[in-house]
């Protein structure tokens, strides 16, 4: 069997479901005997993450107020059933009234949800500054018709799609792909005590019997999540504060392990600069997994309350409860120095410039008012800004005197420094300008164990690039690195192979112990078949290709998704279900060229020019004065291309 033809079986055929996820019990049953930590809970960014509209909930002023943006007119006002309403006039004169269904977040800013369909929650690009107290655009750079995908009724705005596991406990999606309807559950709205320590059942249930029965508490006393261990406590914060791709296998359970859950994204252009620092809202696991302090085994719980999610001391006190001449006896390695004061720091006592995470953890401004720190934790290198293109902290304060003066202030005030040597951001952005030309480079910082995981992963994926057969061979061993980051990476390359040389080096793969790696190891293969594989590999190769088609089947209302199943259909050459596929992508996202163009040519090979040239008009009316479009007309009327040419 052609192994592609597995993606593609009961993707279609998987009813809705709206049942309530089991074992879960609501933080009700926990602020009885959990009192401290509820009170510190209670206030906290997680519990307010997502609530329903009232008077206690809503910050932003409903009385009658008017936000005008590109052509859009939005009111804010209270109805006469006592809700909370918005008016919307868009910019091509469609009007519509919704009533707020409900409320993300607390500060700085607040979003709120409106139902433009029963179940479907969208979130509005208007939202709320609680700390100037004014309605302002998310994005106003932005200038979207309704027909657009990133449109606020748009799928890549929907909350049951890309928000709401992360902001509510137990949360079910239940799209149902034939009916492009949702009829989404959750335990809890808001990030309750069972969204970090799993389902309470059977704790409660050991807790309820501990007075008559004194019977032992079960393993980490009946919850799947133990926060004493460093990586699954990392690990379970990083469900929600990475960025990644929607989760793996639908439904992923507090406590089960990041890579089993989630494929984690890479350095890439567009989310981080070359070497590593922030740039798109890649929310903290990826910066900090580029750490000494993650390498050394610190965690989000060392800076961080569990429960309140305050900082646990302030200002630079936060850093010196280890960073100090005293040192912390948790991590031995640390240099033991008098890190606050100016002969560390070099600046006056008590400025900004003082402060530890001024120069060690960089802001940006992500939805238009929210600070977020970069948790790389790095050493600024100004030194390298000329090579990278990253900006620096230095220069963050100091912009006028340029890098080359910062650089030349760091070498004299730490003339014998050890930390100005080579760094792996110049590798990455050569490999970012020309993999084939780096290759060498990029395969030696890929075999560098001293290096973090996410970078190494990262020269692997650029080393995909050139397409250079050399590399899949050269890396196989690499399967076995410890980390499911490099493992998956590797997998990944090996589709450069000859089909025929690929499964031997990814047998283990299609039994490692993290899915993404099982994954990615099966995507390698598309396009072979199982014929010449031994029985059991063959049946562990359809075993590791089912799991990626239960993960896009738990995604059909991404247009990711779709495009993804047209390129597998293309390996297949299956015209008529890449077409269907690239179809359901433009229905989702009338923006999206890559699937518009796949259409055009399909159409084109296999009912003619004259029904592509019905597609691109098609294309054109979603996309007016696209150069690539009009190339493409152009050239089905047999016409010169319009000046400016394709895209």
């Amino acid at each position: 069997m052609q192994i592609a033809v597995l993606i593609f079986l009961w993707l279609f055929s998987l009813p809705a479901m709206a049942q309530s996820p089991d074992g879960y019990l609501g933080s009700d049953r926990c602020t009885g005997c959990h009192k401290d930590s509820a009170a510190g809970w209670a206030g906290s960014h997680h519990a307010l993450a997502w609530t329903l509209p009232s008077q206690k909930t809503v910050a932003g002023d409903f009385g009658g107020a008017v936000f005008r943006h590109d052509g859009m007119t939005a009111r804010f006002r209270r109805g006469e059933d006592g809700g909370y309403h918005v008016e919307v006039i868009e910019k091509n004169g469609s009007q519509a009234t919704y009533r707020v269904h409900s409320v993300a977040g607390v500060d700085p800013l607040q979003q709120y949800l409106l139902e433009t369909e029963p179940g479907r929650l969208q979130s509005f690009d208007v939202a709320w500054d609680t700390e100037q107290e004014k309605w302002f655009h998310l994005y106003p750079a932005q200038d979207l018709p309704p027909s657009d995908g990133l449109h606020w009724t748009g799928p890549y705005k929907t909350w049951n799609a890309r928000c709401a596991e992360c902001h509510a406990t137990g949360f079910r999606k239940n799209y149902d792909a034939r009916r492009s309807s949702y009829a989404s559950t959750q335990a809890e709205m808001g990030v309750g005590c069972e969204a970090c320590h799993g389902p309470g059942a059977d704790h409660v249930a050991w807790a309820e019997t501990w007075e008559t029965a004194k019977n032992p508490p079960p393993s980490n006393h009946g919850f799947p999540v133990d926060f004493a261990d460093p990586q699954q406590a990392v690990e379970q914060c990083a469900t929600c504060h990475s960025r990644r791709e929607a989760s793996l296998d639908g439904n992923p359970v507090p406590g089960t392990r990041f890579h089993d859950a989630y494929a984690l994204a890479l350095l890439r252009p567009g989310l981080y600069h070359a070497d590593g620092q922030i740039q798109d809202e890649v929310y903290v696991y990826g910066s900090f997994l580029q750490s000494k302090m993650y390498a050394r085994g610190v965690t989000c719980l060392n800076c961080h309350n569990a429960h309140s999610l305050g900082l646990k001391a302030k200002g630079n006190g936060l850093c010196t409860q280890c960073h100090s001449s005293a040192g912390n006896p948790d991590f031995p390695t640390l240099t033991t120095a008098d890190y606050d004061s100016r002969a560390h720091h070099f600046h006056t006592e008590g400025s900004t410039g003082a402060k530890c995470r001024s120069c060690h953890m960089p802001e940006r401004v992500y939805m238009g008012n929210d600070w977020r720190a970069d948790h790389s934790f790095r050493i600024p290198r100004p030194d390298l800004s000329a090579v990278t293109g990253a900006p620096d902290a230095c220069t963050g304060c100091h912009g006028a005197q340029g890098a080359a003066w910062a650089a030349s202030q760091i070498s004299a005030w730490y003339p014998e420094s050890s930390n100005r040597g080579s760094h792996y951001g110049e590798v990455l952005v050569r490999g970012r300008a020309n993999a084939a030309a780096a290759a060498s480079d990029l395969t030696e910082l890929a075999q560098d164990t001293g290096q973090p995981g996410i970078v190494r992963a990262t020269a692997l994926w650029l080393l995909e690039l050139p397409n250079d057969r050399q590399s899949a061979a050269e890396l196989t061993d690499l399967l076995q690195d410890p980390d499911p980051l490099v493992r998956a990476a590797t997998a990944s390359l090996q589709r450069l192979a000859p089909l025929q040389e690929r499964g031997k080096p990814l047998a283990a793969a299609f039994t490692d112990p993290a899915r993404n790696v099982r994954m990615a190891a099966a995507r390698a293969m598309l396009g072979g078949t199982v014929n010449h594989l031994q029985s059991g590999t063959a049946r562990e190769l359809q075993a590791a290709m089912a799991e990626w088609q239960d993960s896009m089947a738990s995604r059909l209302d991404f247009p990711e998704t779709h495009l993804q199943l047209g390129g597998v259909a293309l390996t297949m050459r299956n015209m008529g279900m890449a077409a269907s596929a690239f179809r359901e992508v433009v229905r989702l996202d009338p923006q999206r060229l890559d699937a518009w163009m796949m259409l055009v040519r399909i159409t084109a090979a296999t009912r003619g020019r004259d029904a592509s040239a019905v597609v691109v008009a098609e294309a054109l009316s979603a996309n007016p004065e696209h150069p690539a479009l009009l190339a493409a007309q152009a050239e089905l009327q047999g016409k010169p291309a319009p000046q400016g040419g394709s895209e």
